[in-house]
């Protein structure tokens, strides 16, 4: 069974020209056609986005009929933090708080979503996270995700996915934290690749910071970036697309 997933820092749908038109990420969004899509830096209620819920609005207008909202940044008008948009139903989902110390706040958003067709389906558990812009925290994050009992409690079997803007700019984080974890690398630029596929700034990548991990018993099929080129001006990231096969539950 095919899934497609996505995942992308949108930027509060500000491009690079500094222009507020999330109609720009409903196109891209749009094209890339995915079945779970994970975002970074989503809006709500402020003034920089016109006060829009960019997390209901854009799956509104895409017809995600599931999501999940987690607001991690709290301003003095308006917050974001992370969406998840699924075609599938959502049977669980829960905010992890990656926040260290006084630092600024990061969360790990979960969902448990019910992958299926028409005739079977099979449960992949899959974590929206955006990390510090410092390696020491960013690495202090990861491990308190990993031993969270969201994903401490998993089976090794159980499909998981584990996506978004990871600003791991030298990919350090795969060797010491995602490795010794037995998560698998889906975004590296060749097999075994530390470098992942660049995505930031988004006009002229030159560095990967949104990265997919994925484990158990799922299997990459193919990954790549956007290459539209109106998400060169989108946002400052481009989006990453990953196609995945699951085996149904009691296949």
């Amino acid at each position: 069974m095919r899934f497609r997933i996505l995942t992308y820092n949108i930027h509060k749908a500000i491009g690079v020209d500094g222009v507020f038109a999330p109609e720009r990420i409903l196109e891209i969004l749009r094209h890339h056609n995915a079945d779970i899509v994970m975002l970074q830096e989503v809006d709500r209620a402020a003034p920089r986005s016109n006060h829009i819920d960019l997390g209901s609005y854009l799956s509104r207008e895409l017809s995600y009929r599931h999501r999940a909202v987690s607001m991690n940044v709290h301003m003095k008008k308006g917050k974001y933090g992370n969406a998840t948009l699924s075609r599938y139903s959502i049977g669980r989902q829960r905010n992890i708080n990656l926040t260290i110390g006084r630092h600024k706040r990061r969360g790990a958003q979960h969902t448990r979503i019910l992958v299926q067709n028409s005739a079977s389906s099979a449960v992949v558990d899959v974590f929206n996270v955006h990390l510090s812009l410092r390696a020491r925290l960013r690495r202090m994050q990861i491990q308190a995700l990993l031993e969270s009992g969201d994903l401490a409690n998993l089976p090794t079997r159980q499909p998981c996915i584990i996506a978004g803007d990871m600003n791991d700019w030298h990919g350090s984080l795969k060797r010491q934290r995602f490795g010794p974890a037995d998560f698998v690398c889906a975004s590296g630029r060749r097999p075994g690749s530390r470098w992942a596929i660049k995505t930031f700034p988004s006009y002229a990548p030159t560095a990967g910071l949104d990265k997919v991990f994925y484990r158990g018993d799922v299997k990459l099929l193919q990954i790549f970036r956007s290459r539209l080129k109106i998400a060169r001006v989108a946002s400052d990231h481009l989006p990453v697309i990953a196609d995945f096969e699951v085996t149904p539950n009691g296949g």
